[in-house]
């Protein structure tokens, strides 16, 4: 257990509500929680310390505070939340390589906690039923936050072997749910209509984010080690979803699924990537038999009920129709008009062709 822990991410939400819940621990001395913006929000008894992981900064904020935790929750999710896949891959992938950097050349690091994802498995129709955390992705993430992670852990494997003496823990949540926290998925059963692969209903797992948070803080404060999968019991369709979160949905060609999700992409609506469509048409599960023997944790809602909060909460899309009505189509229209578009492209065919 660290007695000065260092924090990053803090200005987004779920960093935000780690810093409150590590406040409520006497057993901390001090949390100094880093960003390139201040938090909006309150950070409990953390110190904010403005800095950008990306600098050579962040290793003279460790060495000069003797931090002995690092917990690493700024692998940033969508490019909506920086400002594009340029920026969100500099920050994911570059901040990472110089925090690690940081943390190898100070004595007084001790612990590493490392917030990744199971987008990391992959999503292809060769998956098992269940991944276990020695299994490797039949098929690679291609892009995106996945493809990411899988960068940062394979940095985070370099420096465990080069800091043997540093206990490192990796927790790959599945896709997060809440009340307050915007994610892809979030945005994409937000949708007025959403669209599902044609002839798929992915199997989908789901960890709410209070749960991301109290398991965040057990394994800052306990002494698991190695990558662990953490999400809530059970799995739920993806029609099921959307019928939970009062959402009608379409089926449309898996070719063209990616089109009306762009189009809502350029619209502002949400922010997905490549991998996550995949996702929605050949599912994932994980199995979290280390969650529970070696972190020690157990979620408190399982998956069905942590999508069953987020849609109790989600606020109707009244932004999203004035949108809509813009762009002087309704919803089912745009994805009959991507769809059909997207199929007399791949057919080299024109006008009004049929």
């Amino acid at each position: 257990m660290g007695d000065v822990v260092l924090l990053t991410g803090v200005s987004q939400h779920l960093g935000g509500a780690f810093a409150r819940a590590l406040s409520r621990h006497e057993s901390i001395t001090r949390i100094i929680a880093v960003d390139v913006v201040p938090p909006r929000h309150a950070i409990g008894r953390a110190e904010f310390v403005r800095a950008d992981i990306r600098s050579p900064m962040i290793g003279r904020i460790i060495a000069a505070n003797d931090v002995d935790t690092v917990v690493h929750m700024n692998v940033v999710a969508t490019p909506l939340q920086t400002g594009g896949r340029v920026v969100q891959k500099e920050i994911n992938v570059i901040g990472t390589m110089q925090l690690l950097a940081a943390c190898q050349k100070a004595p007084s690091v001790q612990r590493l906690v490392v917030k990744s994802t199971a987008g990391v498995y992959g999503s292809s129709p060769r998956d098992p039923a269940m991944f276990t955390e020695d299994m490797d992705a039949k098929v690679l993430p291609r892009g995106g936050w996945a493809k990411d992670s899988v960068e940062v852990e394979g940095y985070v494997r370099g420096f465990s072997r080069r800091r043997p003496d540093v206990d490192v823990v990796v927790l790959r949540f599945a896709n997060v749910l809440g009340p307050s926290v915007r994610t892809a998925m979030t945005d994409y059963f937000s949708m007025p209509v959403v669209p599902i692969p044609f002839g798929f209903d992915a199997r989908l797992q789901f960890v709410h984010e209070d749960d991301l948070v109290a398991a965040m803080v057990v394994a800052t404060t306990g002494d698991a080690t190695g990558a662990i999968n953490v999400a809530g019991d059970g799995v739920i369709t993806a029609s099921q979803a959307a019928n939970l979160a009062g959402r009608p949905f379409v089926t449309v060609p898996q070719m063209t699924t990616g089109a009306v999700v762009g189009w809502a992409r350029r619209l502002g609506l949400i922010g997905y990537s490549p991998d996550q469509m995949q996702l929605l048409a050949y599912g994932r599960g994980i199995d979290t038999t280390r969650m529970r023997e070696v972190l020690g944790f157990e979620p408190a809602y399982t998956t069905r009920e942590a999508f069953e909060d987020f849609a109790a909460h989600v606020v109707r899309p009244v932004q999203r129709a004035a949108l809509l009505a813009g762009a002087t189509m309704t919803t089912t229209q745009a994805v009959v008009g991507a769809a059909t578009s997207t199929v007399r492209r791949r057919l080299g065919l024109r006008g009004s062709e049929a």
